[in-house]
């Protein structure tokens, strides 16, 4: 609603606040940007830095002002965040505070909060006079921050994808990442992949594995044995001769890892290290020459560099512990692996190594003295790095892409140890394969790493960065491999389930697995997975992540945008079936301009070039193509009418524009002068003809979103026609046979869709000498405003003079009996005279409406379908019979001629649309509401 990143939203009660501003305090304002200086950068409304200093000279409310400050301390705290908003929200001193979160913070951190109770300490803290301690605050929230934060291999790999274009999602707060969408999803744990086999990576875990398996492949290892005592790796050390390296056969990291033993004491000394839990040591022969990581990726040498271990250089006065805490205040170094660099700590590993050279952590090294701090070079200890990617010779090369073959990695961290990368690998003579050592191979593999870290590669201490993070992803998706799904989003107020079933259904017909979200549930191929109301983001993200689905189509409900956005980046195709009112009242969207800013989201976040659907019928839908959000993408428009005079529609066609219509008894597409029949009245289910004109614009919609989605004319016909109510659309439209009535059950709930279905009963019940009179037995949800639920009784009651009222079993928030007195008192009003009885549950209104109409048409209403099935066998209710009645049609088959196929039209693409969507201004939403109660209109946001 507010940007395309992520945000947080906070309901902030101003309490004693309300109506103060920051002019009523004197001197307020300078404390804050004396404590908190970078306020002064704030743009704030005005657009430029300094804007929100002018805000607080001018006077501004204090929800604004606890949005600035919590803004600044998370990026006091290192945490990207620029984007702020405070709304009013419905009442005086409630504002909702908007702030941006950074794009792959976990949805269930904690940090947003604590930055804005932190902030609003603060501001009370000054306002009383006291010098507010954040310290503390500012503290925690940068701790938690940097751990929630993706890794830096992780956080590249998803920038990468993201310069693609390709959806990016962390899974929780783990650094996996979910790219792409539907079939096209590849899942990235840092740097290891999908494609790579957990057998692959048992081999790299196992150090003592992967030597044989490398050494039996002829390339040069270093001799090792595994040792399961302290006795063994002391026999180990006099076969292979000193000095020897040992490890964990397990470890990473280089953690717990000794090199240069002599002796069986310190061989003794090095096993107790490394053998965690008991586990067996590697034992290996030590090989000279320096240390480098060379990463292969898909057979090919991405990147190489120089590790170099932990050290520090001396400056004559400082000592080697004061000389690490300068290193460590370099800001490139963090706790574990969020930074580039590690820091480094004086352990007891460090102080042995210092000690061996006969010093200690207070020792002071003459000035440009390099101390090493460890004998490994791993960047996890303290280490950094040198690229020499265009230093490595063809031989290393080709050796280290075989080591990766041989161990079947994808993605693999070489690590070898050379005299020199850039020097042949090959001397003069050969040893047996496997060994290292004079006259052999110039070096030895040490390790593999199945998930390399890419810190050294990325931003080496020294030399060229190297993009291996670009180079995953090409991996993932070489040129010309799809990246995405289409994705065809669905809104409106009413039709949107039918359309979405119609979509999914054309489309399943045509031979594409779908995805499909609605009120009903998610599904997957045509079954079930899900059963729940999902048409929001958390059911739509259900579909995008199943590898089954080719193609998305999501009901995008109104309830779901206000909780959560969209699931999706951008839609391929966007519809919006018609926007009336409903839900108004309910989360802070009070009037038809709120409603349609909420629901014109869908149209405007749509790809570049992609395809937008609107019923030109519906005034609101209809203006949403003048929207400039809408016009940004340069979408290609596609009006739907059953209008013969619709000025709109004529000016889009005669501007070439793509026109679907009803003409002649047929669907039909016009393009230019070329008009293409897609289906006729009397072949649509459940259309009665014609006569129901709300199912007639659903199905237009549908047969517009799937030629835009590229399916031919002959497909779309053999969808729709086979597109029956009962089987393919449950709860809308569906058509029984109750004694002599036909019982129609439907889920409109609000006027507009009870006008429509009022509208069809008479047009096929309402001739001459059809017996009895229409009724209905309704229920309709509490959640709505009164005068909502007014207007919709009142539709009710302009056709039908007979009613039965029952309650649903979930009152949403309403006493019992209350919605039957208010829709009683409604129907009253509207149609006096009207018969009006109250029913206990579904089964007695169901009977009393079938008894009340006296052989006419009845209306069944209901919330839970299920519910409504019940009822329906309960008094012996049979499906209709084939044909519709008042359609003039037998029973129909499928439709066996084809209607002129025309050139399929592909789903477009193309990358997102440039800049961020405004969010409304930070105002009360009427402003005649807010001059008549007296309220100044507060000043905007950020």
């Amino acid at each position: 609603m507010y940007t395309a990143s992520p945000v947080s939203v906070a309901r902030l009660e101003l309490d004693e606040l309300t109506g103060r501003e920051s002019t009523d305090y004197p001197g307020f304002s300078g404390r804050l940007t004396s404590l908190l200086p970078g306020l002064a950068g704030h743009h704030c409304a005005a657009g430029r830095p300094g804007g929100f200093c002018q805000a607080l000279a001018r006077g501004t409310y204090f929800g604004h002002i606890a949005e600035h400050v919590a803004l600044e301390l998370s990026s006091l705290a290192g945490r990207e965040a620029c984007l702020g908003k405070t709304l009013w929200a419905g009442a005086d001193g409630r504002y909702d505070v908007v702030t941006e979160c950074p794009a792959d913070e976990p949805a269930s951190s904690r940090v947003p909060e604590l930055l804005l109770r932190s902030a609003i300490g603060i501001t009370e803290g000054l306002l009383a006079g006291r010098e507010p301690d954040f310290a503390g605050d500012l503290a925690e929230i940068t701790r938690l921050a940097e751990r929630e934060r993706l890794g830096v291999s992780t956080a590249a790999i998803a920038a990468a994808a993201r310069r693609r274009g390709i959806p990016v999602r962390r899974t929780g707060a783990l650094s996996m990442l979910r790219l792409g969408y539907g079939s096209t999803r590849r899942l990235v744990c840092a740097a290891l992949t999908e494609q790579t086999s957990a057998v692959d990576v048992d081999i790299a875990a196992d150090k003592m594995l992967a030597k044989q398996v490398l050494g039996s492949a002829g390339i040069p290892v270093a001799a090792g044995v595994v040792a399961a005592t302290a006795d063994e790796a002391a026999a180990a050390l006099e076969q292979l001769g000193a000095p020897v390296v040992i490890k964990p056969l397990g470890g990473n990291h280089g953690r717990s890892v000794t090199v240069g033993i002599e002796s069986a004491e310190e061989a003794a000394a090095a096993f107790s290290r490394a053998a965690t839990g008991g586990s067996a040591v590697l034992v290996e022969r030590f090989v000279s020459g320096r240390d480098y990581r060379v990463l292969v990726i898909d057979g090919q040498v991405a990147a190489a560099a120089q590790l170099r271990p932990a050290a520090v250089t001396g400056d004559g006065t400082s000592t080697i512990s004061e000389l690490v805490a300068a290193v460590n205040a370099d800001p490139r170094r963090g706790d574990g692996h969020a930074r580039e660099l590690t820091r480094i700590v004086l352990d007891a590993e460090v102080l042995a190594h210092l000690a061996a050279a006969g010093l200690d952590a207070g020792s002071v090294p003459p000035s440009g003295q390099l101390v090493t701090l460890r004998h490994n070079a791993n960047l996890s200890t303290g280490g950094t790095s040198a690229d020499v990617t265009d230093l490595v010779h063809p031989e290393v090369a080709a050796m280290c892409c075989r080591a990766a073959a041989v161990a079947g990695l994808d993605i693999c961290g070489v690590d070898v140890r050379l005299a020199d990368i850039a020097a042949p690998l090959h001397g003069p003579g050969h040893e047996e394969p496997g060994a290292a050592g004079p006259g052999g191979a110039a070096g030895a593999v040490l390790e593999l790493n199945a998930c390399p870290g890419l810190r050294m590669h990325l931003a080496p201490t020294d030399g060229q960065p190297r993009d291996v993070a670009a180079a995953i992803v090409d991996m993932l998706y070489p040129p010309g491999a799809p990246e995405r799904i289409p994705v065809i989003a669905v809104t409106g107020t009413n039709g949107k389930t039918t359309t979405v079933r119609m979509i999914g259904h054309v489309l399943r017909q045509a031979g594409l697995a779908v995805g499909m979200t609605t009120t009903d549930g998610v599904f997957s191929g045509g079954r079930l997975i899900y059963a729940a109301d999902a048409s929001g983001p958390r059911s739509a993200d259900m579909v995008l992540d199943d590898p089954a689905a080719e193609v998305a189509v999501l009901e995008t409900a109104r309830g779901g945008i206000l909780r959560g956005g969209l699931a999706y980046d951008r839609a391929d195709i966007a519809v919006v079936t018609n926007i009336t009112a409903d839900h108004l009242g309910d989360g802070c969207v009070d009037d038809m301009d709120e409603l349609i800013h909420v629901k014109a989201l869908v149209a405007e976040e749509v790809a570049t070039g992609g395809t937008v659907v609107l019923n030109a019928d519906d005034p609101a839908a209809a203006a949403l193509a003048g929207r400039p959000a809408v016009r940004a993408s340069s979408p290609v428009l596609r009006l739907c009418t059953q209008q013969p005079t619709n000025s709109a529609v004529e000016q889009h066609r005669a501007a070439g524009g793509l026109v679907y219509e009803v003409a002649g008894g047929e669907l039909v597409e016009c393009e230019g002068g070329t008009r293409r029949p897609m289906i006729s009245l009397a072949e649509l289910p459940g259309a009665f003809g014609g006569r129901a004109a709300h199912l007639v614009a659903n199905a237009l919609a549908a047969i517009a979103a799937c030629r835009a989605a590229g399916i031919s004319a002959k497909d779309i016909r053999r969808g729709l026609a086979t597109f029956t109510p009962a089987q393919a659309n449950p709860g809308r439209g569906n058509l029984f046979r109750a004694g002599d009535s036909p019982v129609l059950v439907d889920y409109g709930h609000n006027a507009a869709a009870l006008t429509a279905t009022g509208a069809m009963i008479s047009g096929v019940w309402g001739g001459p000498g059809t017996p009895g009179c229409p009724a209905a037995a309704v229920t309709l949800p509490g959640d709505r405003r009164d005068d909502l639920i007014e207007q919709t009784a009142e539709a009710i009651a302009a056709w039908c003079p007979a009613v039965a009222i029952y309650e649903d079993a979930d009152k949403r928030g309403r006493a019992p009996g209350e919605m039957q007195d208010l829709i009683t008192a409604a129907l009253r009003r509207a149609r006096p005279g009207i018969t009006v009885t109250r029913a206990a549950g579904p089964e007695q209104a169901l009977r009393d409406a079938v008894r009340l109409a006296g052989g006419g048409p009845v209306l069944f209403l209901y919330e839970k379908l299920a519910a409504a099935h019940e009822a329906l066998a309960a008094i012996g209710a049979q499906p209709w019979p084939d044909g519709e009645p008042g359609s003039g049609t037998a029973a129909r088959e499928p439709a066996r001629t084809a209607g002129r196929a025309s050139g399929a039209r592909p789903v477009p693409g193309g990358a997102r649309r440039a800049g961020r969507r405004p969010g409304r201004a930070g105002r009360p939403r009427s402003a005649a509401r807010a001059a008549a109660s007296g309220r100044r209109p507060r000043r905007p946001g950020t």
